[in-house]
């Protein structure tokens, strides 16, 4: 019955296509997938180039993050589990959110249900809040009678996915921040206290020590230059960040570099394999089958040479190879999560073997930032030290040099 409903429940599509006469033309459908949507635009003598699912709007302002989806899954496991109905859970729940458009969109899914949707496709209205890989398992815990529980694997899986991505941005985030600070106190001391010193050396005569010339010289270039420094930095940021968003082969060299950085990619390495640990073992409980669990797991890898690896792992394993053979033949595992995964298929228990890896790696990845950040701050220490240090040397040399004279 579930599946059925599946399968009637219309969802909102966006299309771009082309006519014969190769006018471009877009506008809505309502359809119970994109296919149909597609077939429906062919019949109507239109060849479709663009078809996707209408992302729902909010009237609040505020941003929904990743988090607060996490806590909607367990706030809903934890209604459920004690045997509240759906529709008075999501009312529950509702209000007491603080998030005006999380706010809302729970009363959307709330509506959808009490209409008659399951709670598969009531999600499925907000494909920007709600990914496959949620809708999927939320799908299978609705056919198979377990909705409660794989929603409680779905709470854990967010919560412990957003854990891994705090992990990552602080090891990113300290020595960004130190940098952009050093930066700006380096722009001050040229344009504001450089001049200073500048008006009191002219009035000393005599020449100049090289180091003091050359700071000199770039306090008047950024006194005279600053906006262009500033745009040119702007400019090639939004360049970088277009470029990496539009340029496959550009985002693909890019995780390349990053999975062979020192430090920066023991920890890449570790996050993905934990990413794919926990997605695969996720969907595994859910009795998810492999191929169609692949899937979903490349599109949450966060690094293009492990998708590509893990959809290459999917296609082999629709020839009937065997997960173990495929993951030894990506290079990109260790040892231990061969072996593990060879213990899981053996003994029947895949899933718990895959948890037990991300678990372990998760933690790797915890341990990883930890000893990177305690590494890295005596360096940004020095690194401050020779910057500003170095700024306040080049001013005071001709003051040592006039003192050495008497």
């Amino acid at each position: 019955m579930a599946k059925a409903a599946t399968k009637t429940a219309a969802i909102l599509y966006e299309w771009e296509g082309k006519t014969s006469a190769g006018a471009k033309q877009k506008g809505l459908i309502s359809s119970p997938n994109a296919d149909l949507v597609k077939a429906k635009l062919r019949r109507q003598g239109i060849i479709p180039t663009k078809v996707r699912k209408k992302p729902r709007e909010f009237g609040g302002k505020q941003k929904i993050e990743a988090a607060d989806i996490a806590i909607f899954a367990r706030q809903l496991t934890t209604m459920m589990g004690a045997g509240v109905p759906m529709v008075q859970s999501f009312e529950i729940v509702a209000n007491g959110m603080e998030n005006k458009s999380m706010r809302e969109m729970v009363n959307g899914i709330k509506a959808e249900v009490e209409s008659g949707s399951n709670l598969t496709n009531a999600l499925r209205q907000y494909p920007d809040q709600f990914d496959e890989l949620f809708c999927s398992l939320t799908e299978a815990g609705e056919q198979s009678g377990t909705l409660e529980t794989l929603l409680g694997e779905i709470a854990t899986y967010k919560e412990k996915s957003e854990s891994l991505k705090k992990k990552i941005k602080k090891a990113m985030f300290y020595p960004v921040a130190v940098l952009i600070i050093a930066l700006i106190v380096t722009a001050i001391l040229l344009v504001f206290v450089v001049p200073q010193f500048e008006a009191l050396f002219s009035g000393m005569g005599g020449d100049l020590p090289a180091f003091t010339k050359m700071i000199v010289s770039a306090s008047e270039f950024m006194q005279e230059w600053w906006y262009i420094l500033f745009i040119g930095i702007g400019l090639t940021v939004w360049v970088f960040a277009q470029t990496k968003k539009r340029s496959k082969p550009f985002r693909e060299a890019l995780d390349r570099m990053a999975l062979k950085a020192p430090v920066f990619g023991d920890i890449a390495i570790k996050a993905a394999t934990a990413r794919f640990s926990r997605t695969l073992a996720t969907m595994s409980k859910a009795g998810v089958p492999l191929v169609e669990a692949m899937e979903s797991v490349a599109g949450v890898a966060g690094n293009s040479v492990f998708e590509k690896a893990i959809l290459a792992m999917k296609e082999e394993a629709a020839t009937g190879q065997r997960l173990t053979v495929s993951i030894q033949n990506s290079g990109l595992f260790s040892n231990m999560v061969v072996q593990m995964v060879s213990i899981g298929e053996e003994s029947g228990s895949i899933d718990d073997m895959l948890g037990k890896v991300a678990d372990y790696y998760e933690e790797e990845v915890d341990n990883a930032v930890d000893a990177m950040t305690s590494l890295m701050e005596p360096m940004i220490m020095a690194f401050l030290g020779v910057v500003i240090g170095g700024l306040v040397v080049g001013m005071y040399l001709p003051i040592f040099k006039m003192g050495d004279a008497f």
